[in-house]
């Protein structure tokens, strides 16, 4: 198993009612199919191997007896297979029935799982034949050996640390209390359910919630395959709706009323890091759990997943793919920034704004976001001070986008030409003009800070940082130059999410000259505009030379967001930027991304407030404490052997 995949799958076969023989011959080859397909871990549904629907017929040995003989068969289909197994079956231990699930692993029964609650209402009656589960670990016979039986049951991979499997079943997660807490309070981190949960109309969107739901909620990935065709229709249908679903988000789902088999990747480190993440996540001891240890060949696994990942991974992890949802993100971000400046200029008295507007897309933002905040408090327009500080590398495109945007936003427009001034202050410092290096670039941006930090002084204003989170993760700011303002109201934004903001505004605004300079701000490449521009274009490009951001978001978003290793962080990218970079790229710009990111924390630490509005954020008072001088060798002598790859 290669990065903590895992695959998991959900199997629901055609069954025949009080027919084990058949229905052993389906599960066996379904087992045969999923071993082809590279799952792991394969659940069957509840009482599959006699069908659920057998009513008192579960209570003659025949079918008993049948159900054992033919899970011995099961089990042997299991051997040499690396796959743990669960499958479902009446249960007879010390003379009483229970609903149980048999965990099967290399042609063994590693345990007994038992349903603890028995629902007997509306069109269930499952108390008049079975007896509830034990919580308490007991021993029951399987072949003249004695085997564990109980639902303080936990199944640990010995080559994989961190899978460690507990089943419940059915209606055991619909109670106020299911079983999987505990089981994940115990240490288990994917849990199996055997189930039979018929259909009624508008039953399955409640399944999907209740099921995804509760795998975010215990942080665990949740493996639930439901019964289907076969099954009884005197008065009950089962539509195999069958689920796989990881910390909330559902990796697969079938298609109702068609029996089959559901796989998918889960992600045990991601999980694993969520929990480490969240302090509030229980961590218990002897709770009476009993732990089963088998084993599995990974590298048979990673032979398969190298084939195919069954997961999606997604290039842009900050944008949602779907319109409807971006819309919403959008309009929720833009909601929360425009909050924040609002609480931050009644706080302080402020009743001008004053940024630095230069026509691309970060300035642009928050300039949006200065007027609505404004509109919040009541404030006239006019009262945000726009200033365009044209310089060597300004362009007529972006100046012209400049003021034609504060125009039209209402906002009052300020010139201030700062030629004069670096000069000067190259003069002062005895810098060669000629010379474009870093402080030619530098002291044309700590001048324009200069510039605004006076006129607020002048307005009773607060300046409004421009700088966006991929910006601060880069350290593609100027110490003391646009690296700093009084709130920075872009600061946990992503570059990549930046242009969807300014896209839903001009899809939004309502107004044709507004929305045309803000495609035309769209459309204009991304730069600092340091450097003098050749024939009247652009000619530096921020991308050039930092990298795409497409690809720094992603970088960003996988290291802070789960502790990724470099070397998976790579191998997930090479899968998602499928077609658009290839592996040398990606290497080259990963190597550019850790360089940056540990060298230029310094920056960070003393970032000016900015409200967060999602997941993962650089904030020095809040998502990463993280030391200027820390040193990044141990990710780098991961990064080394990259190249190697195919």
């Amino acid at each position: 198993m290669r990065d903590a995949f895992f695959r998991v799958a959900a199997a629901t076969p055609q069954v025949r009612v009080a027919d084990p023989v058949y229905n052993r011959e389906q599960i066996c080859r379904m087992i045969e199919e999923g071993e082809k397909n590279g799952a792991g871990l394969m659940v069957f549904p509840e009482l599959c191997l006699t069908a659920y629907t057998c009513g008192d017929l579960f209570l003659q040995s025949p079918l008993i007896r049948s159900a054992r003989e033919e899970l011995a068969k099961v089990a042997e289909c299991t051997k040499s297979r690396n796959m743990l197994v669960f499958v479902g079956l009446p249960w007879e231990h010390r003379g009483k029935l229970y609903n149980a699930a048999a965990a099967l692993c290399d042609g063994r029964v590693l345990g007994i799982v038992p349903k603890l609650n028995l629902p007997n209402y509306s069109e269930f009656y499952e108390q008049r034949h079975f007896t509830p589960g034990m919580r308490a670990l007991t021993m029951t016979e399987w072949q003249g050996e004695p085997v564990p039986m109980g639902s303080s049951l936990l199944f640990r991979c010995r080559q994989i640390p961190d899978l460690v499997v507990a089943g419940e079943i059915c209606e055991d997660v619909w109670v106020p209390c299911p079983p999987s807490i505990r089981h994940a309070m115990a240490g288990a981190t994917v849990m199996v359910n055997c189930s039979a949960s018929d259909e009624t109309v508008g039953k399955d969107a409640y399944r999907y919630s209740l099921i995804s739901g509760q795998s975010a909620r215990l942080m665990c990935g949740y493996v639930y395959a439901n019964a289907g065709e076969g099954e009884s229709t005197q008065d009950l249908v089962f539509g195999g709706h069958n689920i796989l679903s990881e910390n909330g988000t559902v990796l697969a789902v079938s298609k109702r009323f068609e029996p089959g088999i559901i796989y998918g990747d889960m992600d045990l480190e991601r999980l694993i890091s969520e929990r480490r993440r969240a302090n509030t996540y229980p961590v218990c001891q002897d709770m009476g759990y009993l732990t089963i240890d088998f084993s599995m060949d990974t590298g048979v696994m990673e032979k398969r997943q190298k084939e195919r990942l069954l997961r999606a991974l997604d290039s842009r992890p900050f944008v949602p793919h779907d319109p409807a949802e971006r819309s919403k993100r959008c309009e929720e971000i833009f909601a929360i920034q425009a909050l924040g400046l609002k609480k931050r200029l009644e706080h302080t008295g402020c009743t001008h704004g004053v940024l630095g507007i230069s026509g691309g897309l970060d300035s642009t933002l928050a300039l949006l976001v200065t007027a609505r905040a404004f509109d919040m408090l009541g404030l006239p327009r006019n009262q945000i001070h726009a200033v365009t500080m044209p310089c060597f590398g300004t362009t007529d495109r972006t100046y012209q986008n400049a003021c034609r945007m504060t125009g039209e936003l209402g906002a009052s427009l300020q010139e201030v030409d700062i030629r004069k001034s670096v000069l000067q202050h190259f003069a002062d410092i005895g810098h060669d003009p000629s010379v474009h290096d870093v402080t030619y670039e530098n002291a044309q941006a700590r001048e324009r800070t200069q510039v605004l930090m006076d006129i607020a002084n002048q307005v009773n204003g607060l300046v409004v940082g421009t700088g966006d989170m991929s910006e601060l993760a880069l350290g593609w700011a100027t110490y003391n130059g646009d690296h700093m303002s009084m709130y920075g109201v872009n600061a946990s934004v992503p570059k990549t999410l930046v242009r969807h903001l300014v896209r839903y505004c001009a899809d939004t605004c309502g107004e044709d000259a507004l929305r045309a300079v803000l495609l035309d701000v769209l459309a204009t490449p991304v730069s600092p505009e340091l450097l003098p521009p050749e024939d009247g274009v652009i000619s530096q490009k921020t991308e050039d030379l930092v990298g795409p951001y497409e690809l720094h978001d992603f970088f960003l978003y996988h290291m802070l967001r789960f502790g990724y290793m470099p070397s998976k962080i790579y191998r997930m990218a090479r899968i998602a930027f499928d077609g658009e970079y290839d592996g040398e790229t990606i290497e080259k710009w990963l190597n550019v991304f850790y360089r940056r990111f540990f060298a230029q924390q310094f920056k960070r630490s003393c970032l000016p407030d900015g409200p967060k509005v999602g997941s993962v954020a650089v904030s020095p008072r809040g998502d990463l404490r993280m030391p200027s001088d820390a040193v990044r060798r141990v990710w780098m002598e991961d990064l080394k052997n990259l190249g190697k790859e195919a």
